[in-house]
């Protein structure tokens, strides 16, 4: 799993990026599906936003999450992408390989 940190408009501290590397630790269940990771920090007026690109399975999944403190906006961002990742995976899994004809039958 290959994962890239970039920041707009700011450097990000080395304490954000071990934040962001130990929560996207709880994907590696995931690890087989998941190719790489693009974090990308930013501001909004107010608001800390992060933005998440993940390839899984040559779909890429784009989460952005928007809050007053960037760790919630990491720890709501890691939250989404187990759920969207699982969801991807049970997609595969079930997917039957019967043809339309079999199908029919039954």
């Amino acid at each position: 799993m290959n994962v890239q940190i970039t920041a707009r408009g700011y450097k990000a501290p080395e304490r954000l990026k071990a934040y962001l590397e130990t929560k996207i630790s709880r994907l590696n269940r995931f690890e087989e599906h998941i190719a790489d990771i693009k974090a990308v920090f930013s501001y909004e007026n107010l608001d800390q936003v992060i933005e998440l690109a993940l390839k899984v399975n040559n779909k890429k999944i784009l989460i952005t999450e928007k809050t007053d403190d960037v760790f919630k906006s990491i720890d709501m961002a890691i939250d989404n992408a187990e759920r969207q990742v699982a969801r991807t995976r049970e997609k595969i899994k079930t997917h039957d390989n019967k043809k339309i004809v079999e199908n029919l039958d039954a």
